[in-house]
């Protein structure tokens, strides 16, 4: 039996009812206008009102405390836009998969992933919040590859839909995190198919790991999966070009299979070497290092 759905509260309602007016306003507009209006809107309204733009500074300071203020400051702008143009994407998905199919994928580990798809073997593409993940997960999926993706149930469910509904229309299929989508994502990889999903995400469990030189706490699901079933492991990276509207999707060399933690390091490396080439495209909004114990002098 299925889980009952969650009670719509007027909350959500009124929450739901702002989003899909700015949504369908925004969509009146022609792309390229669309992605520059907000990310204006993003980086002067709603990033002040909700917090954004501090979480951002505190996080930078943390990582990079030396960083001349102005600077920062002009990077924390960088950031916030580029925050915006990424979520007009996201929302635009007709689209991002015309920028997909304009995409070229380049890199060591689009061969890797050829030789897996050939011999029917897994593989896991892994990236973070950087650049646009999406748009290379589209743009596998448009060269003929058979990638699956983990998604978080939102916690408004009339969202939820809606959030469903869009990046269901990027590509399928789709696997909710925990319990739900397990039991499909491991028969998606035991059929030889791609699993794409990203590094950066703190997890309360996870193992307190070196990203920007301070400990974050870091899932080590992914290599674990890979060496359960002998996956392929390969770092992807959708970095946003200067003229904001292409991207440069690169798939890097794969990780070799040794140990979850070895790996996870690895992973963790590799997108840091992409934050620090540039910062601007990375999602410094969410609390990365939370929890991590206190490094050590």
């Amino acid at each position: 039996m299925s889980e009952p759905k969650p009670p719509i509260k007027l909350k959500h309602r009124l929450e739901y009812g702002i989003f899909i007016s700015l949504v369908y306003i925004l969509r009146a507009l022609p792309f390229r206008y669309r992605s520059a209006f907000m990310a204006s809107i993003m980086a002067h309204v709603i990033a002040p009102l909700a917090g954004y733009t501090k979480r951002v500074r505190q996080n930078l300071d943390h990582v990079w405390p030396d960083l001349p203020a102005q600077e920062r400051d002009t990077l924390v702008k960088e950031i916030i836009k580029h925050f915006g143009r990424t979520i007009c994407e996201l929302f635009s998905p007709h689209d991002l998969k015309r920028m997909a199919q304009e995409t070229e994928l380049k890199g060591p580990g689009l061969a890797a992933l050829r030789a897996a798809q050939k011999e029917r073997r897994p593989s896991i593409v892994i990236s973070g919040h950087f650049g646009n993940y999406d748009i290379v997960r589209a743009a596998l999926i448009a060269d003929g590859f058979d990638v699956g993706a983990l998604y978080r149930h939102m916690n408004n469910p009339l969202f939820h839909d809606f959030y469903l509904d869009t990046i269901s229309t990027i590509g399928t299929p789709l696997f909710e995190r925990g319990r739900p989508g397990l039991g499909q994502m491991v028969r998606h990889l035991k059929d030889g198919g791609t699993l794409a999903a990203l590094i950066d995400v703190k997890a309360n469990s996870g193992v307190a790991l070196p990203f920007l030189g301070q400990p974050a706490l870091t899932a080590t699901s992914m290599a674990e999966l890979a060496l359960r079933y002998d996956a392929v492991l390969i770092p992807f990276y959708g970095t946003r070009m200067p003229d904001s509207e292409h991207f440069n999707a690169y798939l890097d060399d794969p990780i070799p299979l040794t140990d979850p933690e070895t790996m996870t390091r690895v992973l963790n490396q590799s997108l840091e070497a992409r934050v620090r080439e540039t910062p601007e495209q990375w999602f410094w909004i969410h609390n990365r290092w939370k929890g991590a114990p206190a490094q050590n002098d």
